[in-house]
Formats: C-alpha cells, sequence, structure tokens
C-alpha cells in the first residue's frame, strides 16, 4: 500500500505546478503587453506627426519620448512574464520578478520621500513649473497641441499667464512693444476670460488689449491671477489623491510579483520531483 501511495504521489500524471496560477500570470502579463505596444505605437505616432521642435523646448521630457522609453521598458518586463510563465522558464520569471520588485521600491521611495519632504519637494516644483509655464508662453503660438494643453490650463484653474495675466508679453505676438505690429498686441488668449453659463458663443477677442489695463480694470474682462501658484497649490492639497493613483498602479506589480514567486517554487518543486522519479526509476522495487 505504502509503495503505491508513493507511487500515485511520483506518478507521471502528477504535477506542482497549476495551471491556474501559471494562465493567470501568462493572461496578466499579455494584458500589460498589449498596453505596452500600444503606448509605443502612440508614442511613435506623436513622435513622428510632431513638426514644430521649438514648441518641446518648454517641456523638461518630450511626451511622445516619455510614452515610447515607458512602452519599451514595460514591453520588455511582460515579455520575460509572458514567455516565462508559458514555457515555465525560471531564468524569466525571476528577471520578471526582480524588475517589477525594483520599479515596485522605486515607486514606494518616491513617494515617502514626496511625503516627507512635501515642502521641500512643492517648493523646488514650484521651480520648475515656473520654468515651464513662461516656456510655453513664449512657444504658445509654435505649435497647435501647446496651445491647446495651455488653453485648457488657464480654463480649468481659471487663470492667466505665469505670475500674472502680464506675462504674456512674453510671447512676441502678444508682447506690448512698439516694434510688436501684430493683432494681437497687448492682448491675451481667449482661455484668460471671464465666462457665464448662459453665454452660448464663445468671445474670443475678449482678451484684446487688456494688458493695457491695471488689475481692477483687467479683472472684468479676465483672470488677472497667474496659473503657477493655483497649479502648485492643487498639486499639494491633491497629495492624497495622487498616492492613491500610485497606490492602484502598485497593485497591479505587488499581483505579478506574487504570482511568479508562487510559480516560480512550483516549478522547482516539479523539477525535484521529476529528479526524484529518474533517480528512482532503476529502483526494482519502486
Amino acid at each position: 500500500m505504502a509503495r503505491r501511495a508513493a507511487t500515485s504521489v511520483t506518478g507521471q500524471d502528477f504535477s506542482f505546478v497549476s495551471p491556474v496560477v501559471k494562465y493567470l500570470l501568462f493572461f496578466f502579463n499579455t494584458l500589460f503587453w498589449v498596453i505596452s505596444m500600444v503606448m509605443v505605437a502612440i508614442g511613435v505616432y506623436a513622435r513622428l506627426m510632431k513638426h514644430a521642435e521649438a514648441a518641446m523646448a518648454c517641456l523638461a521630457v518630450d511626451p511622445a519620448l516619455l510614452l515610447i522609453a515607458v512602452g519599451v521598458l514595460m514591453f520588455l518586463i511582460t515579455f520575460c512574464g509572458c514567455i516565462g510563465s508559458l514555457r515555465e522558464n525560471i531564468c524569466l520569471l525571476q528577471t520578471f520578478s526582480i524588475c517589477l520588485t525594483l520599479v515596485f521600491l522605486l515607486q514606494l521611495s518616491a513617494g515617502i520621500v514626496g511625503f516627507v519632504y512635501s515642502d521641500k519637494v512643492m517648493f523646488k516644483a514650484r521651480g520648475k513649473v515656473s520654468e515651464v509655464i513662461s516656456n510655453a508662453i513664449v512657444h504658445y503660438r509654435d505649435d497647435l497641441d501647446l496651445q491647446n494643453l495651455i488653453d485648457f490650463g488657464q480654463r480649468e484653474f481659471n487663470c492667466c499667464g505665469g505670475i500674472s495675466y502680464k506675462d504674456w508679453s512674453q510671447n512676441i505676438y502678444f508682447n506690448c512693444s512698439s516694434e510688436n505690429r501684430s493683432r494681437e498686441r497687448c492682448s491675451v488668449p481667449y482661455s484668460c476670460c471671464l465666462y457665464s453659463e448662459d453665454e452660448a458663443v464663445v468671445n474670443t477677442m475678449c482678451g484684446f488689449g487688456v494688458q493695457t489695463l491695471n488689475y481692477l480694470e483687467a479683472g472684468e474682462f479676465i483672470h488677472t491671477n497667474g496659473c503657477i501658484d493655483k497649479l502648485v497649490n492643487w498639486l499639494h492639497s491633491n497629495l492624497f489623491l495622487l498616492g492613491g493613483v500610485a497606490l492602484g498602479l502598485a497593485i497591479p506589480q505587488l499581483v505579478g510579483i506574487l504570482l511568479s514567486q508562487v510559480l516560480i517554487n512550483q516549478i522547482r518543486d516539479q523539477i525535484k520531483l521529476q529528479s526524484y522519479n529518474l533517480q528512482h526509476r532503476s529502483d526494482p522495487w519502486y
């Protein structure tokens, strides 16, 4: 009876590798593999369609390049997890688990530093935001995508310019100098204007000539406060929301790490079982 029990446990049909864990990890990685390819495709398309390189000079990193870099990194990591789980390859699974763990630890470290030194982070963020917005104002007319992004931000935060609405003098089209022959001289974009809910048609010329007015007079037509302080205050007041988003991104990573480690242990147990069977195959009492 003991020999029959041993035979049933070590039989060729028995496997420590759970199909549920194996294929759950496979489909988990396949999903993010497809997402990574979509990210790379969007990034490449955006990069090829970008004609105004000067417009991207206002940003620290080109969003298209950032999307491509993140997509390629995700593609390589999920490739290891996808093929490793399907082929039950310990080397690929360990590579997948280690890379995912490193990414998770980097996110966790950044989150902890951000919360502990939130004041210092916000101070540095204010300087960076000020630089980005100033450069964006200069290149406002150079690129339609950048223009739409600035208009969206000014409408959402009810602001105009960096520190004040007069920052728009940095743009060659809105500059108030006597040498400027533009029809938009001393004006601001229409996204700075005050709107009423019952206004059916947007007046795109409402900001014409407002830079010649003082704050009180201009305040009757446009938002006079700058966007820098409003954006930094929004970031500071939504730190917990940003932390929740980061936690939501970390959960799939933890699931991937857990599943890969479980599958690695199961594969190792299966290897030990196969080695045991080979060693005892020549045993006449087995």
